[in-house]
């Protein structure tokens, strides 16, 4: 699947997608919140602050306090490794799940507008 957009209208995307996501009652998260959650849900599993740290390009300490905040806002939650009891693993949560999919729906209805410039 290939889209054709420009930089404006990429941006004019992205703009689109954030203004209506804060007028939503809807956690608003950072940056760094996203790409992590967006990590954990759109790549294969197992996912560690290791390996999370190491994919975002980011040290462990900022990537502790992104997941202490989404699993604060309940979008991912913690568990111990069964097999490496030092490890903590990231997981997946329904309400991540929830966010997500309206997320993209966002994404979706701003791409269906685009070029309208009236909003």
């Amino acid at each position: 699947m290939s889209y054709e957009l420009n930089e404006l209208d990429a941006l004019d995307l992205w703009r689109r997608t954030i203004v209506n996501s804060v007028r939503l009652d809807a956690p608003d998260l950072t940056a760094r919140q996203m790409s992590l959650l967006l990590t954990v849900y759109m790549t294969p599993p197992p996912h560690t602050v290791r390996g999370l740290a190491q994919t975002l390009k980011v040290s462990k300490p900022a990537i502790t306090r992104a997941i202490d905040r989404l699993t604060d806002m309940e979008m991912v939650r913690r568990k111990t490794d069964a097999e490496d009891r030092r490890s903590v693993l990231v997981q997946r949560t329904v309400k991540g799940s929830v966010f997500l999919r309206e997320y993209g729906e966002l994404i979706v209805a701003a791409a269906k507008n685009i070029g309208n410039k009236s909003f």
